[in-house]
């Protein structure tokens, strides 16, 4: 038996001039013996600075964690375990002693011993466990497991394991153990007995699972209280600007030497693997980096990251001056919300939420206020995945980019149908990513760096706890269809393709000729035509407009209008701004009535 050495501890500085918390909080979590597993997931295939150069991570751990009396065993997929050779010889030596039931200290050296001899073939047996390790994962966690108990009593030293692609060699799947393979199945049993033994959890290795999320990992494993996690996030600002000026200073172009404040800003978003590339490419051309190379290069890998399925970058051309009608409301956005978004920190806004009947515009006024706020545009499509888990890790992986961005617009139209309900009919995936958007909505450390513009028609169906106070229930914005002199303003602009807007044909367009609740869509629409078809005269313009029908949407168009008018948060922003309560319960009991008639 050998006494365990009880003195090794790793070290919690900064790395020099990159600093790299993720590491800080993991070798706290081992020196503490808070825990023996601890899964290291998030942006963990970039590279990391260790001191000298830029590495991978597994290598980057490697270099941070060589101490005296800590021995590193690194497993990664399509490899043996690999041990340094120095460390290998004394693992196999505990590992003979332990399989004889020997003290390490009496076992004899090779050379006084015979091919055949009983310490020569388990010495044997442990370099065919580390080759066999290849193309076998089952056999190399068992064999892990083996060695951490072999560790316990024959080694001096205390064992760090590395285990790389966790996510692939112990698979969530659906969280159904009757549908997985045999092979899965085994791996799951061994390391669920691993970590779960109290003998491994009291004693002095650990075990690192590195994958990119957490919840990729089976449950029966994720799940256990012991196994704690440490995630690693997309490099900050300060991380970018060293990365740039190590690359600047080992490649010789000296280009970006007077531009390296703007380039780390520039490249937010971007892992130091995607800066890597475009400062090569300045290396190759010699050219100095230009903002629309950096913008285009963060828009390409963070779709990449994402999936152009699930997020588009929105550049829109309009701004609220093409914006026709809604005086009160361009007056709103220009003196107070587009000031309050600006802002850097906790006086911003944490986004809006914008209500009212379809076709009445949404969409288009609010591209317009983010062109206006001159910030990146990012339009959330679609983060639930069909695949079990990767809900989970699209919404992980969003959460990285934007906490890595300096300033972006999250722009989500159709919001009711992209974020769900959290109550009981709910699914579990829909509940947990509800739950997780509106966490991140009122996050502190995202107020100022990160704007939500809802868009929906369905106010009504947003989780309430998304409408509250804190989150884009700070302010939720009707709007409405164009009344008064908006409206006029938009049957002129309506006929400015015919040259027939005179006063009086607006006048009867406003009193007789369209209905009372018409929308910006249905303006658009013979906007277009006129455009397409142009009117002689006054007379066949209003033929045109006679045949015009709205399709029989008129009593949803109300029921959403009542939602968007109950659910604003100013009164300045409503029709009659000295609104009663007594209005308000009319309101609401014009709802039921339009509910009980299958309306919603």
């Amino acid at each position: 038996m050998t006494e365990k050495q009880t003195n090794f501890e790793l070290p919690t500085a900064d790395v020099p001039a990159a600093s790299y918390p993720f590491f800080v909080q993991m070798a706290r979590i081992i020196n503490s013996g808070q825990s023996r597993a601890t899964v290291v997931s998030g942006n963990i295939y970039d590279l990391y600075y260790d001191g000298r150069e830029y590495v991978p991570l597994i290598q980057f751990l490697q270099t941070k964690t060589k101490i005296p009396g800590l021995i590193q065993v690194v497993y990664e997929l399509n490899g043996p375990v690999r041990v340094n050779d120095e460390d290998r010889a004394k693992l196999r030596e505990a590992w003979t002693g332990w399989k004889n039931g020997v003290s390490v200290e009496v076992i004899p050296t090779r050379e006084v011993l015979q091919d055949g001899s009983k310490f020569e073939l388990r010495r044997r047996e442990f370099d065919q466990y580390l080759r066999d390790a290849i193309g076998n994962a089952t056999q190399a966690l068992e064999f892990l497991r083996q060695l951490t108990i072999c560790s316990r009593s024959y080694l001096k030293e205390n064992l760090l394991v590395m285990i790389e692609g966790a996510d692939i060699l112990l698979p969530s799947g659906d969280g159904d153990v009757a549908r997985m393979n045999d092979a899965q199945l085994r791996r799951i049993s061994i390391v669920t007995d691993w970590f779960g033994d109290p003998s491994f959890f009291n004693g002095k290795d650990n075990v690192l699972l590195i994958a990119e999320s957490r919840s990729l990992i089976h449950p029966r494993i994720s799940r256990l209280p012991q196994v704690l996690s440490v995630e690693i996030p997309s490099p900050d600002l300060n991380g970018r600007k060293h990365y740039a000026q190590w690359h600047t200073a080992n490649s010789g172009n000296r280009t970006i030497t007077e531009s390296l404040d703007l380039v780390a800003e520039a490249t937010a978003g971007l892992s130091i693997h995607a800066m890597r590339q475009l400062l090569l490419a300045s290396d190759y051309s010699k050219q100095p980096i230009q903002r629309q190379d950096t913008t285009l290069q963060v828009e390409h890998f963070i779709q990449s990251q994402l999936g152009e399925d699930v997020i588009e970058f929105k550049k829109p051309i309009q701004t609220l001056k093409d914006v026709i009608g809604f005086s009160k409301l361009k007056e709103f956005l220009q003196e107070y919300l587009i000031p309050r978004m600006k802002l850097p920190d906790d006086r911003a806004l944490p986004g809006a939420a914008i209500a009212g009947p379809i076709g009445g515009g949404k969409t288009f006024i609010f591209e317009a206020v983010a062109a206006e706020l001159d910030m990146p545009v990012l339009v959330l499509k679609n983060i639930r995945s069909q695949w079990f888990g990767q809900t989970d890790v699209i919404f992980e992986r969003l959460r990285r980019v934007l906490e890595a961005l300096e300033k972006v617009v999250i722009f989500v139209d159709e919001a009711d149908t992209q974020f769900g309900s959290v109550g009981e009919g709910a699914h579990e995936t829909e509940r947990r990513l509800t739950g997780k958007i509106q966490a991140m909505m009122s996050d502190p450390k995202l107020r100022g760096k990160v704007i939500w513009l809802l868009m929906t028609a369905r106010i009504h169906l947003l989780s309430p706890d998304i409408r509250r106070p804190g989150r884009v229930g700070d302010l939720i914005i009707p709007i409405l269809d164009p009344i008064g002199e908006d409206r006029k303003e938009f049957i002129r602009w309506m006929l400015k393709p015919t040259k027939l807007g005179d006063d009086a044909l607006v006048e009867w367009l406003d009193k007789d000729g369209l209905e009372e609740d018409f929308s910006s869509a249905g303006y658009a629409a013979l906007r277009s035509q006129f455009k397409a078809i142009p009117p002689k005269d006054a007379e066949e313009l209003k033929e045109i407009v006679r045949d015009f029908l709205q399709p029989a949407i008129k009593q949803t168009r109300r029921y959403q209008t009542l939602q968007a008018l109950v659910n604003c948060t100013r009164r300045s922003l409503l029709p009659n701004p000295d609104i009663s309560d007594e209005d308000r319960a009319q309101m609401e009991q014009e709802i039921r009535l339009l509910e009980s008639m299958g309306i919603r």
